[in-house]
């Protein structure tokens, strides 16, 4: 994505109103278009085939162990934000803590669907709580440091992994030496108990979960993001400094 400049502003076309209306006409065919095909891509997604979840994943959490069935807490749907967040690190990834601000308010309304949201790091638990307590969330966390959920969803990789420096992620192989990445999954528990992984994003597949982007988007700068480094300007938000508008 192209960085605006401040010039880059200046010279934009300006014109009249009906000008602008019929621009604005023209490019709603095409709003319109895109929200017609994703909704032909979401019912897609949800067409995907499912895949039984044999393993019986334990979590430790603020109230003790969970196993993979608690975390659905009643409901019979589940997402799991994959938090970049490893053993040691003490504090998580500034970008996945960007996206989870945006989680608090949905709880509720996700609540009345049905399903249940929740964060899972690698890192222990006790490393996890006081970054949690100091970010101020109230989205539930767990960590995944005594089983093998985070290698089994292709968002840790083991040591061996990591020192070939070709990694399964995103649905293929990159070259990458790294050993936590981001992502999302969605599980389905039938009446029965039978869990089942229905679907996972990763990488740029993650950006319909944050809410500032699509803010973003509809202005004249858009992100305004340096594009060899799109998010070298996201800071935990507790450390954010007075914004200054650029001249």
């Amino acid at each position: 994505m192209s960085r605006i400049t401040p010039h880059a502003l200046k010279r934009h076309r300006v014109v009249s109103e009906k000008a602008w209306l019929a621009a604005r006409k023209a490019l709603l065919v095409k709003e319109k278009k895109f929200t017609r095909l994703r909704d032909q891509l979401n019912q897609q997604r949800r067409a995907l085939p499912w895949t039984r979840v044999d393993k019986d994943y334990v979590f430790d959490g603020p109230n003790g162990h969970k196993t993979i069935a608690e975390l659905f807490d009643g409901s019979s749907q589940l997402i799991v934000y994959h938090f970049m967040f490893g053993p040691g690190w003490k504090r998580g990834c500034p970008h996945c803590s960007y996206w989870v601000d945006h989680y608090d308010g949905t709880l509720p309304h996700l609540r009345q669907r049905d399903t249940n949201l929740v964060l899972i790091s690698r890192a222990p638990w006790k490393e996890i709580a006081p970054f949690k307590k100091r970010m101020g969330w109230q989205v539930k966390w767990f960590s995944s440091a005594k089983n093998d959920f985070n290698f089994d969803l292709h968002v840790s990789f083991t040591s061996k992994e990591i020192k070939s420096g070709k990694l399964s992620y995103n649905y293929s192989t990159i070259n990458m030496r790294i050993d936590e990445r981001e992502g999302v999954s969605a599980f389905y528990k039938a009446k029965n108990g039978d869990i089942f992984h229905t679907y996972s994003a990763y990488a740029r597949g993650i950006d319909m979960l944050n809410t500032t982007y699509h803010f973003l988007d509809l202005t004249a700068k858009g992100r305004d993001e340096n594009p060899d480094s799109t998010q070298d300007w996201v800071r935990y938000r507790d450390e954010y400094k007075t914004p200054r508008r650029r001249k």
